[in-house]
């Protein structure tokens, strides 16, 4: 039995191949957050509780047969999901569900909480997300990680660390290293998650022959190279789209009603101000 999905020679079939290496990671992952909430003595909410499952079961689901089979060595542009799905779902529900006082530990513990402050600042974020989304899919680095089994999984693990670092600003469990200015966190999701990626993509949606040869000499699966590398290409350009734009409007929502919010406090105080000021007689 594989341990992690790769390039392989044979035509695809719908035989499931379950890979071990990503059932390992995943149960170790629930088995270190539960005995962190138990040693804590506290239990997690319900709401952290959905935020961890559905953040396993997208790192299984975009890891595992068939999502991570095809992805490793058949379509690039299922290759390019995994990284969506990556970035944009496994990483941020994980971040989520972290208490700070587990992320803390976490850091602290691996003597990372330095290099975590200064990475995750909001230019050097974006700079190293997007830095890692062109080398992660630059031709030489598909065809060469790909290729084996520890290479995929290190390309794996590298999409999930982009993500990590790509919601920092924006979601890190550790609320002191936040963004602070909602137009900040617009602003910069706009550039790092929805303007960016267009560059890389629309490189692949246009390129006129194939560039990756892991996916160009694979079995063919319905779709031909070239049409693939496209569809691939429109992933990168616009499937995030759904999701940054989305949470820029949430953020958006909350800064209008917070904003709102505190003009009707100050426009209250200043009438209950004036009902309440002493009045001065005139006539004596």
């Amino acid at each position: 039995m594989a341990w992690w999905c790769s390039a392989l020679e044979r035509p695809w079939d719908w035989t499931p191949r379950p890979y071990l290496g990503v059932w390992v990671l995943c149960l170790a992952i629930i088995a270190g957050w539960v005995l962190a909430w138990r040693r804590h003595g506290e239990r997690p909410s319900r709401r952290r509780s959905w935020q961890f499952a559905g953040g396993v079961a997208a790192l299984w689901i975009a890891s595992d047969w068939p999502v991570g089979a095809l992805g490793g060595g058949y379509l690039s542009s299922i290759h390019m999901l995994q990284y969506m799905i990556y970035t944009l779902a496994a990483a941020p529900l994980l971040m989520l569900s972290t208490p700070e006082w587990m992320a803390a530990a976490v850091l602290d513990r691996l003597h990372l909480r330095r290099l975590w402050i200064v990475l995750t600042r909001p230019v050097l974020a974006a700079i190293l997300a997007n830095g890692i989304l062109i080398a992660t899919h630059s031709p030489f680095a598909v065809d060469a990680l790909r290729s084996t089994q520890m290479g995929s999984f290190v390309l794996d693990m590298v999409w999930l660390i982009a993500g990590l670092l790509l919601w920092a600003p924006i979601i890190d469990p550790i609320v002191s290293l936040r963004a602070r200015s909602a137009l900040v966190k617009i602003v910069y999701l706009f550039a790092a998650a929805a303007l960016m990626p267009m560059i890389p993509g629309g490189f692949m949606a246009f390129a006129p022959h194939p560039l990756y040869s892991t996916y160009e000499l694979a079995p063919r699966v319905g779709i031909s190279a070239l049409e693939d590398q496209q569809l691939a290409g429109v992933l990168m350009k616009i499937g995030n789209i759904p999701v940054i734009w989305a949470v820029m409007g949430v953020i958006w929502f909350r800064w209008y009603e917070s904003d709102r919010s505190a003009s009707q406090a100050r426009r209250t105080r200043r009438a209950v101000g004036e009902r309440t000021a002493p009045t001065v007689d005139v006539t004596s």
